[in-house]
């Protein structure tokens, strides 16, 4: 396997990683009855920040990993992998995975700095197919 592939399909796990730090603390706060529900209404108590953090966290990395997934895409199937894009893929990898705790624990303008990191590694690798 590529190494673009082989950080998308990281990517992929690091998601699935997302979704359970966020649904273990989210479900404990907001109880089963609301969780399991169609969540017509808001919860009838809050989430804590932190919790709050990791939902945003894990719905902006779907957000991200549609990107990346192109760019990996794009690269593998035009088979123009170089050790360029496959730094640019690890680069995004190790910047979502920074970006988890930065959000965690609002660390700013760090989370901010680490998602610049991620999405410009995104584009330089869409850049590098065009050229």
């Amino acid at each position: 396997m590529s190494p673009e592939l082989t950080t998308l399909t990281f990517a992929a796990l690091l998601q699935v990683v997302q979704f359970v730090l966020y649904a273990i603390p989210a479900n404990k706060e907001l109880g089963p009855g609301y969780t399991m529900s169609a969540r017509d209404r808001a919860p009838s108590r809050p989430m804590s920040d932190r919790t709050a953090r990791l939902g945003r966290a894990m719905e902006n990395h779907f957000e991200s990993l549609i990107l990346f997934g192109i760019a990996v895409m794009v690269i593998q199937t035009s088979g123009q992998n170089s050790a360029f894009t496959a730094a640019m893929g690890w680069t995004y990898l190790i910047a979502r995975i920074l970006y988890i705790p930065a959000y965690a624990y609002g660390m700013k303008p760090g989370r901010s700095i680490i998602w610049t990191v991620g999405f410009f590694a995104t584009t330089l690798m869409l850049l590098a197919a065009l050229f």
